[in-house]
């Protein structure tokens, strides 16, 4: 395909995930998930809850005329499985699926592409009862799932994700306990990347079987490991770390293999057709991505812990390293390794947001980000690298996981005593950018003609 052509269609969009957004959580028939247990437990700062989150459930005809007047091409949203089968298996929840309908008509009637992600961290608490991933029946879970999903909504959503960051929710709920279901428990870590994997691989045939022309992805965090110091036992802790948070999930998927370590690990666990049941053709790859990890030698059960940014490198509100050549590095690194046409579905950055007077949302902060990061987007097309969208995490204020509602990655300022949406400077320049963008483009010699 020609680099014309991949400029024509190059997509703008903005992503989100249900249980960040949706509120709701004890409306219309939506049984419990694990991150509503695991924020009952106390875990979340400020002892926050999604019960009401953004109130999205209510809210999102106000939310998509907002993302309509920043002049997206798309959104990446996610279904909550404990919404449309409250018990994960068995019993549909209809109300749970209109809900969805209503979304995505809107969507497509307001010319807004739908690209919807089966998972993003909400097992229904009655399958983690279960055993959650740590059984091998969670394939199986996951494939009637997905196998209803493509059902209902595969007339008119064809983009459709498996998976967002299997690393990051193995890991932090399994290695570090810091997310939910909250274990710190190694075999049970790698129970979970085996079965997640499996999980994909039935879910990408499922989809196929009941949606004509999808185009299927997963969407994994890919960020450089870097060692936090110039030590042997440093080095050797990234190595590692690397196998378990970039490689244990793209790897296998894509090509049929996990990396050395982790596969000798995982080898007890691996039947006859396992590999051939993960690794099934996929249009894409998602990319989330926000910057570099240091790496230290740890005394947790994987050996490798999250070590301290260098001093002089700058940060996010978070503490995150912002390094934009990170995001070029990894674009290059993706496209050799797995040749596959990329999509950034999450790039943004949490900041600390000026209200003015007149009720104006400043955040330069973030636009200088997005900035930085879009051009190292553009320096890794320029050499090579089949980019064929980008999303900013994320539309709106949110729910930030065990954060709570302390961390702002929005575009949209959410005001969370009166629901209040309040379009940022961000928001502004995002969707400048993206009108200038299409003008490009649309003049471009032959974009709407090359082959």
């Amino acid at each position: 395909m020609s680099s014309n052509k991949r400029k024509a269609d190059f997509v703008w969009g903005v992503s989100t995930s249900n249980y960040q957004i949706e509120g709701a959580a004890h409306e219309d028939g939506r049984g419990p998930g694990i991150w509503d247990t695991f924020s009952a437990q106390g875990k979340i700062a400020n002892n926050d809850n999604a019960d009401v989150a953004c109130d999205h459930y209510h809210r999102y005809p106000e939310d998509i005329a907002l993302m309509r007047d920043m002049g997206v091409d798309a959104y990446r949203f996610s279904i909550s499985w404990p919404r449309v089968l409250p018990e994960g298996r068995g019993r549909i929840n209809e109300a749970g699926l209109a809900f969805y309908d209503r979304l995505i008509d809107r969507l497509i009637a307001t010319g807004i592409e739908p690209w919807l992600c089966l998972y993003h961290w909400d097992l229904p608490q009655t399958l983690e009862d279960l055993g959650g991933w740590t059984a091998r029946d969670s394939a199986t879970w996951f494939g009637d799932f997905a196998a209803l999903v493509g059902r209902r909504y595969g007339d008119r959503v064809k983009r459709i994700a498996t998976f967002n960051e299997p690393a990051v929710f193995s890991l932090l709920g399994y290695a570090y306990g810091s997310h939910a279901p909250g274990k710190v428990n190694h075999d049970a870590l790698l129970k979970v990347i085996h079965n997640v994997n499996r999980a994909h691989g039935r879910a990408v045939d499922a989809i196929r079987a009941s949606v004509e022309r999808a185009s299927i992805g997963s969407i994994h965090n890919v960020q450089p490991c870097r060692p936090a110091s110039d030590s042997a036992v440093d080095r050797i802790a990234t190595e590692r770390f690397d196998e378990y948070w970039n490689r244990a999930f793209p790897g296998p998927q894509i090509l049929g293999t996990y990396p050395p370590q982790l596969a000798e690990a995982l080898a007890p666990l691996i039947l006859p057709g396992d590999l051939a049941e993960i690794c099934r053709p996929i249009d894409w790859f998602g990319l989330n991505h926000y910057g570099p990890l240091y790496i230290k030698e740890s005394t947790d059960m994987l050996k490798s812990g999250f070590g301290p940014v260098p001093a002089h490198i700058p940060r996010t509100s978070m503490g995150w390293p912002i390094e934009p050549d990170g995001l070029r590095e990894t674009l290059l690194m993706l496209d050799r390794t797995y040749s596959l046409p990329i999509y950034v579905m999450e790039n943004g950055t949490a900041t600390i947001d000026h209200v003015g007077d007149n009720g104006e949302v400043l955040d330069q902060d973030r636009i200088d980000y997005l900035k930085a990061y879009i051009a190292a987007m553009d320096d890794a097309i320029a050499a090579g690298a089949d980019v064929r969208g980008y999303f900013v995490w994320s539309l709106m204020d949110n729910f930030e996981w065990n954060s709570g509602f302390k961390e702002r990655f929005g575009l949209i300022h959410v005001d969370y005593a009166t629901l209040q949406r309040r379009p940022k400077a961000s928001a502004k320049w995002y969707g400048e950018l993206i009108r200038a963008r299409r003008g490009k483009q649309m003049a471009a010699p032959g974009a709407e003609t090359a082959g």
